[in-house]
């Protein structure tokens, strides 16, 4: 069933579990995208195909608000907010360790992950070139954190990106010495019970499809998350 977390005429947004796709791929599982999908087909009595506008992804392993478009005007509009950075998110994690300092922030050039962000699924031999092309400018990879509470061993961060790299936030805390509690991928030792990553959107603030009017959505920290922070 899908947690809808706000919706109007143009957008809908929900909360995406640990474990699911945003939008599906080569494997054929279900995706957080379908499911909307149906929620919407269902809701409205809508035949046929329903529109739903993709603007943004969260990884697999993560938790966290989606946002969708549920007309062309919705997903057009998003879409311009992300790519203007007018969109404010927030993350939390839980780390392994403690950082050295109360808060900071990390800013460094970065290549290739604009490429990667893009996925290779379903791309021609020239849309691959030209990602290719685009991976070689050097980009800047952004964040800044802050400590919420640690008990040493693990640490609880609020982690506002100001920019979208794939894997950003897994990369950054990794070569901070703080890798995500859970993902293997970079560094982690330490793994959850259903193998997720302790990383969730948690936020989001975003202008409206029509109106000059601000959205603030949050959402609580997951629980299973609680017993790693006592």
């Amino acid at each position: 069933m899908v947690k809808v977390l706000y919706e109007d005429n143009h957008i809908i947004a929900v909360y995406k579990p640990a474990g699911v796709l945003t939008q599906g791929d080569r494997t054929g599982d279900r995706s957080l995208m379908d499911d909307v999908k149906e929620h919407l087909k269902e809701k409205y009595k809508k035949p046929g195909e329903v529109f739903l506008g993709l603007v943004h992804r969260l990884d697999k392993p993560v938790a966290g608000i989606v946002l969708f478009g549920k007309t062309s005007k919705g997903a057009s509009r998003l879409s311009e907010q992300f790519r203007n950075h007018t969109i404010q998110k927030t993350y939390h994690a839980v780390v392994v360790g403690k950082p050295k300092e109360a808060r900071g922030s990390i800013k460094e050039k970065v290549n290739k992950i604009s490429f990667f962000a893009e996925g290779f699924t379903n791309k021609t031999d020239q849309e691959l070139l030209a990602e290719i092309k685009k991976a070689t400018k050097t980009r800047t990879a952004e964040l800044s954190w802050e400590v919420v509470k640690s008990n040493g061993r693990y640490s609880l961060l609020k982690i506002l990106p100001k920019t979208g790299r794939f894997h950003q936030i897994r990369i950054q805390m990794q070569q901070m010495g703080c890798p995500i509690l859970g993902d293997a991928k970079y560094g982690a030792k330490d793994f959850l019970p259903d193998r997720s990553i302790a990383l969730a959107a948690t936020a989001i603030s975003f202008k409206s499809a029509t109106e000059n009017k601000t959205i603030n959505l949050e959402i609580p920290l997951p629980e299973e998350w609680i017993s790693y922070l006592r």
